[in-house]
């Protein structure tokens, strides 16, 4: 088989880049190891910065985005027992949107096969090879057992951090620079109002706590654990209870509970690796670098990197590969930008357990700083909306 752009992964990189490259007249097929099913249905982040709501609409995948997601103009930081609004529209004339990753999955599937565009699930034992080359291939089976080799003019990874892609770069290709955080999120997905119009952001003594929602009729929770708890240990009532601790306020506030249709833990860790790209074979997303989750930056970047890589990708089919040759550069000004926001949110608001009085101190002074400087919320506001994509 021969197609130009031969994808690895159906997560949003990967279908928003396809569809991306499709509307400019670029051939390509998206590769997935996971049945149709599964991918829509996965659970991941909610937050769509303000660049990726206006790229979305741009390109006619809005609708539902605009008539079902749920705009935010402010989140709550809470500690002290006070809670403290930084008003993210007030402060920056943006605002975000939450739908979760899986709704605009869903939207890119059915896109795609809306339109009839190349879109395989459950391949397996992919690998990449000649990607020095400006004929690099892709060998895999099919959903049928049957083994395909696959020519293109480029291949992209968007296989996230444990695919395939990143590790087909020879060694000494990449320089990885990485960072493990001393804590892990308790996830669940109830049933349940959300208890508050915003997003709150909590620190508190006994750990971090986040409540988000993903429609009107259920919210998502996070609490902070140790990145060895054991999640069996974790009942629906001590969920309920270590939320509503971490979560109240000297004022008003009951957090509403109901069935808890889904719950997991998830280690915290930055990874960057450097560069995005090595011949013909090009990184985007998780395959490229993590973040943790506190920033809300995880998806947006992935939507960002193939923003400028499907630019990158029409020039280099035209035979001009300048802004393929500068997409590493491009992206990595984002990410590490990211990298240092979502590092920054995760400290100042976790209860890092091997840290002294000293640091605790500090840890404070900045929560209060941030509540209660104009400059400083706008800082956290400005780069929680979402930078411009670049490129």
């Amino acid at each position: 088989m021969r197609t130009q752009v031969a994808v690895i992964g159906a997560g949003p990189a990967g279908l928003l880049l396809s569809y991306l490259l499709h509307s400019e007249g670029v051939e390509a097929v998206v590769l997935e190891a996971r049945d149709r099913e599964y991918v829509r249905q996965r659970v991941r982040a909610g937050v769509c910065e303000q660049p990726t709501v206006e790229l979305l609409t741009e390109i006619g995948l809005g609708d539902r985005l605009v008539r079902e997601g749920l705009p935010h103009e402010g989140f709550s930081l809470r500690f002290d027992g006070q809670d403290h609004r930084i008003a993210l529209t007030e402060l920056t004339g943006r605002s975000i949107t939450v739908y979760g990753q899986q709704e605009i999955v869903k939207d890119l599937v059915d896109a795609h096969e809306r339109q009839g565009l190349p879109l395989e699930f459950e391949v397996s034992d992919v690998a990449v090879s000649d990607v020095d080359t400006s004929r690099p291939v892709v060998r895999y089976v099919d959903a049928a057992g049957v083994s395909q080799v696959l020519e293109c003019d480029a291949i992209v990874g968007c296989d996230g951090f444990h695919g395939v892609s990143r590790p087909s770069i020879p060694d000494g290709g990449l320089q990885f620079f990485e960072r493990e955080y001393p804590f892990a999120w308790l996830g669940v997905l109830a049933q349940t109002p959300p208890s508050h119009e915003e997003l709150i952001y909590t620190h508190h003594p006994r750990g971090f706590a986040l409540h988000s929602m993903r429609s009107p009729e259920i919210t998502r929770l996070y609490l902070q654990v140790d990145p060895g708890e054991d999640l069996s240990a974790w009942s629906d009532d001590r969920i309920w209870s270590e939320l509503s601790l971490r979560l109240a306020v000297d004022g008003e506030f009951t957090l509403r509970e109901g069935p808890i249709l889904d719950k997991g833990i998830t280690p915290m860790r930055s990874f960057v690796a450097e560069p995005m790209r090595h011949g013909r074979l090009f990184l985007a997303g998780d395959a490229a670098h993590i973040v943790p989750p506190t920033g809300a930056k995880g998806m947006n970047l992935a939507v960002a990197d193939v923003r400028v890589l499907s630019r990158a990708l029409v020039s280099l089919a035209k035979g001009d590969p300048t802004p393929a040759d500068a997409y590493s550069d491009t992206c990595l000004r984002r990410v590490w930008r990211a990298e240092h926001f979502s590092w920054f949110m995760t400290t100042m608001l976790h209860t890092d357990p091997g840290a002294d009085a000293f640091a605790r101190r500090l840890q404070l002074s900045q929560l209060r700083y941030t509540a209660s400087s104009r400059a400083a919320a706008t800082s956290v506001a400005e780069n929680y909306v979402g930078l411009p994509f670049g490129g």
